[in-house]
């Protein structure tokens, strides 16, 4: 029998074929009119540490290497008080075979997918996810199928978007572009249903747990070199795996007393589903514009639960401007010899800054690096960010303004990490869960104590939001 293709007729259908590309039905962890049994849904995928430990290593993924940056850690002493100046480490990332840690994400991803004999897979993402997704899907011999957020109305790319495309069809995969808008999951929905292939999502479990093994193997290096843990580990922060993932193999590696610090570009005002704003950033992920929405209400991703919780994680959550993360990239090249792309180096900036913060003998990981390659260097997202009528100049890098200019740092004293209100934040996300209720529902204990763990907020503050935002969940 024929189905309708409509978005409307193909989104009424999203559980089910979300369910069939999966193989996971969600409903089974549901256990409150809110709460979710987390835990019970990533045990349930059978995998435990050692054996994805184990995956990874047969397509030479993960056990990359790491650096202590040592004349990035002088720069930073030399623009810190008396004392201060942690040193700052890197896990480089891009030993991974497709050059980022997404690798681990998609490794597991495409396990699953070959062991229950699916003939290829799909994703849909603008950026380093595809490439790893075609990469594990290569070495599999499993078909892939990309379907990418690529350019604007006008067709315009940008050059990092551009080269991801190009990383993805290398790999053998079929890129599917789209222009900025919300065709994306409509057409990642039709092939899915069209295929009858696995749907590698970014937010399922098997993502979360292929991630877990970077925390692991981040304490055990800096443990063999140090003799101790890591005082902050600091994790580019966009749709909420790496901090999910990397926060929990912390915890596994024993790491409990290692603060987490979430970073993000500071993209203020500008909207990512907007065709006039689209090129308007110069950075695909990392940025405020995923990280906020994610934070404060992650399961607006193409799975029904989002298995990536992040602020259930993060300790801190902090910004850098647009200008500053180029600064770190030439930084990073020009004193440690390591060109690496602009994801990682976000963090990078934020460890610089924060390491000031700290006694020499602290100790900061960045927590991955990422490929460069053409459309990933500084010069060609500059003289798109021109052509868009933005202003690049040096100076005070917080006199940024996203989307009409970007401010690179003259000294290294002015880069700054400027804290997220988490507070804020935790209070957002307990607005959207109320307003996700139904006009009638009643909230059990297990549901505030959901809220509670997925929060970090008080119950006094939990209920204060539920009362105003709810009244009827009493």
């Amino acid at each position: 029998m024929s189905v309708g293709t409509s978005y409307a007729e193909v989104m009424a259908r999203r559980g089910a074929i979300v369910r069939e590309s999966i193989g996971l039905d969600y409903a089974r962890y549901a256990t409150g009119a809110l709460a979710f049994d987390y835990e019970r849904l990533l045990a349930d995928t059978g995998y435990g540490l050692d054996e994805v430990r184990g995956i990874q290593a047969k397509t030479a993924v993960g056990n990359t290497p790491l650096v202590e940056l040592e004349n990035v850690t002088a720069l930073a002493r030399s623009a810190a008080p008396p004392g201060r100046g942690a040193r700052i480490f890197v896990k480089d990332e891009a030993a991974n075979p497709s050059g980022s840690f997404k690798d681990r994400r998609a490794s597991l991803s495409i396990h699953e997918a070959r062991r229950r004999g699916f003939a290829g897979v799909v994703a849909a993402t603008s950026g380093n996810y595809g490439a790893a997704v075609a990469s594990q899907a290569a070495k599999a011999g499993l078909g892939c199928i990309v379907v990418q957020e690529a350019f604007d109305s006008r067709g315009v790319a940008q050059p990092e978007t551009a080269e991801k495309t190009r990383a993805c069809e290398a790999y053998g995969a079929e890129v599917i572009r789209l222009s900025v808008g919300p065709e994306l999951f409509y057409v990642f929905l039709r092939v899915l249903e069209e295929t009858g292939w696995f749907n590698a999502s970014l937010y399922t479990p098997y993502s979360i747990l292929g991630i877990e093994t970077l925390g692991v193997e981040l304490v055990e290096q800096v443990r063999e070199r140090t003799g101790r843990l890591p005082d902050v580990v600091i994790a580019t922060h966009a749709g909420g795996g790496n901090v999910t993932g990397t926060a929990r193999g912390l915890r596994a590696a024993g790491a409990c007393e290692t603060r987490l610090v979430a970073a993000s570009v500071d993209l203020a005002g500008l909207h990512m589903a907007s065709d006039r704003d689209f090129n308007r950033k110069s950075f695909t992920t990392g940025h405020t514009g995923f990280s906020l929405p994610f934070t404060t209400w992650p399961d607006r991703a193409d799975v029904p639960r989002n298995a990536a919780r992040a602020l259930r994680y993060m300790d801190r959550f902090v910004t850098v401007t647009q200008g500053e993360v180029f600064w770190a990239t030439q930084v990073l090249a020009e004193l440690e010899g390591m060109e690496r792309g602009p994801a990682g180096n976000t963090s990078l900036a934020a460890a610089f800054a924060l390491a000031r913060e700290l006694p020499e003998d602290g100790i900061v990981v960045v927590q991955e690096t990422e490929y460069t390659g053409a459309g990933k260097h500084p010069i060609p997202q500059l003289e798109l960010a021109r052509r868009m009528g933005v202003e690049v100049r040096r100076g005070d890098p917080h006199e940024s303004k996203p989307g009409q200019s970007i401010v690179i740092p003259e000294r290294p004293e002015q880069l700054e990490a400027p804290d997220v209100d988490l507070e804020a934040v935790r209070r957002s996300y307990l607005r959207h869960a109320a307003e996700s209720l139904p006009a009638a529902a009643l909230l059990t204990d297990a549901d505030r104590a959901f809220l509670i763990e997925e929060t970090r907020a008080s119950a006094d503050m939990v209920e204060e939001v539920l009362d105003a935002t709810h009244p009827t969940t009493g």
